[in-house]
């Protein structure tokens, strides 16, 4: 079963920073839509942010948005969400996701996913 790995997570104060990484040795990521995404307890899995595979156009929730920037490392097959000013409610399970070819920033378009890694952000 293809896996892709997440890292990075872990315990911050409101406004600190983290970098979550994605990456696999199954595929090459460029070849392939990504998405960042996160379930918080109780709620559903909601789309984050995601890359293109064509021309690495970006989508961001607007709840994001100038916070957290996606993006590629082709060298490292990797891509990572650079993830600034965090806010208690950004505290959840991200997970990242891949699927070949054109994919919308929505959890049913991806088909291979990691296990996630937990994003806590204290007040």
């Amino acid at each position: 079963q293809v896996q892709l790995v997440e890292s990075g997570g872990g315990l911050v104060q409101s406004g600190g920073s983290l970098r979550l990484s994605c990456t696999t040795s199954e595929f090459t990521l460029g070849a392939y839509a990504i998405g960042w995404f996160r379930q918080a307890p109780g709620t559903e899995r909601e789309g984050v942010s995601c890359i293109s595979s064509t021309d690495n156009t970006t989508y961001y929730a607007d709840s994001v948005k100038g916070r957290f920037t996606i993006a590629r490392d082709n060298d490292k097959n990797t891509v990572y969400l650079q993830m600034n000013n965090l806010k208690p409610e950004d505290t959840a399970v991200y997970y990242c996701a891949a699927q070949e070819g054109l994919a919308m920033c929505r959890q049913y378009d991806y088909y291979y996913w990691g296990q996630g890694t937990q994003v806590t952000v204290s007040s």
